[in-house]
């Protein structure tokens, strides 16, 4: 695997280009993406720049393909970045030009099911960052939350190191977009559990990071899409984080158990595990609830990797994922993770 290289930074005033390569959720809920809009207007003084698709509601593959490669190749846009995530981006890299994204690098800012773009643009060499999101985090009723707000800052401006901190609250209840005053508030927040450490030997453990939402790796895994030969990954931070989905225990334990059988779960020296998404509009759980399925997640992963990587270092409940607030990590880029210090440190 060629060294991955960190691409140039934005500076205030520049343009940056905002793109849907996933749900066109804009087309629908064009007030929360104004506000993302706004904010990256007033707050990041960038200026945001649109294409064709970033509107519009379930665009073909190849038309959001094309709107990527607009935006990498444009001198004048400084970064990508992603208004929310969905479910079919995987059918958009068929379409995709490497070529022309490695001959024009960016930073790109996404997660979710941006993991296949994230994915895509790690295996070009590309170092590109999990999280940020015009529409849910520059979107958030009432602000955006300062954790997100000053992680994002700092990748998108910085090439300094930052130590990510555990939050004293978090929040896994987002207000829902179609309600009338749904962007006046702040969402609901309670007390956030310290994040868990568990394995390792006591070492330090520094490497770039790769991973993402484990529902997605499991799509490329089973398409057989750009998921390299095991090796590829020796010395790797691994990152995972579950959506709002809320995958069963069991299902996540069987899709690590895969990665596992791969090659691949023995690679990564540390895991880095997101805090568990536990509340859908589909699914309104109690707080017991939540706490059981968190509960229920940190035993599927801890049994996997104690089955396929025993000597690895893990942290769960690190804010990465779905759930509020949600900090900023490259993706390609240095983490390194002091289980002593109980500290993770990444490099913007």
């Amino acid at each position: 695997m060629h060294a991955l290289s960190y691409p140039d930074k934005p500076k205030p005033g520049d343009r940056v280009a905002v793109v849907s390569p996933s749900a066109g959720l804009p087309a629908l809920f064009p007030e929360v993406h104004e506000l993302g809009l706004r904010r990256l207007r007033e707050e990041f003084e960038l200026e945001p720049v649109e294409y064709p698709t970033t509107r519009v509601l379930g665009a073909a593959p190849h038309e959001r393909a094309a709107d990527l490669h607009a935006a990498f190749a444009d001198p004048s846009v400084g970064a990508v970045l992603a208004t929310i995530g969905g479910d079919d981006q995987i059918t958009v890299l068929r379409h995709l030009d490497p070529a022309l994204l490695q001959a024009n690098p960016k930073p790109f800012f996404g997660y979710s099911d941006n993991t296949n773009l994230l994915n895509f643009l790690w295996r070009l060499g590309m170092v590109s960052y999990h999280g940020g999101s015009v529409m849910v985090h520059l979107g958030r009723g009432g602000r955006v939350h300062p954790a997100t707000a000053e992680s994002l800052r700092l990748a998108l401006f910085t090439h300094g190191e930052f130590e990510l901190r555990s939050p004293e609250e978090f929040g896994d209840e987002p207000a829902f977009w179609g309600d009338d005053g749904a962007l006046d508030h702040e969402p609901p927040m309670r007390a956030a559990d310290e994040w868990f450490w568990a394995g390792g030997d006591g070492r330090v453990v520094e490497g770039p990071s790769w991973g993402g939402n484990l529902e997605i790796l499991s799509w490329l895994l089973m398409a057989d899409r750009d998921i390299a030969a095991p090796p590829a990954y020796t010395g790797t931070v691994l990152l995972l984080e579950t959506s709002e989905e809320m995958p069963a225990a069991v299902e996540v334990y069987r899709i690590l158990r895969a990665m596992g059988e791969r090659g691949l779960l023995e690679q990564f020296p540390a895991v880095l595990v997101g805090r568990a998404k536990a509340w859908d509009f589909a699914r309104r759980t109690t707080i017991e609830e939540r706490h059981a399925y968190a509960a229920q997640q940190r035993e599927a992963v801890l049994r996997a990797l104690a089955q396929y990587a025993p000597d690895a270092l893990v942290v769960l409940n690190v804010d990465i994922g779905h759930t509020d607030p949600q900090l900023i990590v490259p993706y390609g880029g240095t983490i390194r993770i002091d289980p002593r210090a109980r500290s993770i440190t990444v490099r913007y």
